[in-house]
């Protein structure tokens, strides 16, 4: 299972780690941020926005889940 939203293709990324010593920045290395992603049953609503089988369940990142819960 890859570390990917279903519904709106976000994914990782890389952060740069910057430590303060001495009064300077030190940057110590890069690190892999990854997004919050859930498990998660798609409704019909969510089928006529982004276009998924329904029933589905899928792993979503946050953002869209709660995109999914407002109704207009």
């Amino acid at each position: 299972m890859s570390r990917r939203c279903a519904l709106c293709g976000k994914k990782s990324m890389m952060a740069v780690v910057r430590r303060k010593l001495r009064g300077k920045y030190n940057p110590t290395g890069k690190k892999r941020k990854y997004p919050n992603l859930q498990w998660v049953y798609l409704s019909s609503e969510a089928v006529a926005k982004w276009g998924a089988a329904s029933g589905k369940r899928v792993k979503a990142c946050t953002k869209c889940i709660k995109a999914m819960g407002k109704t207009k």
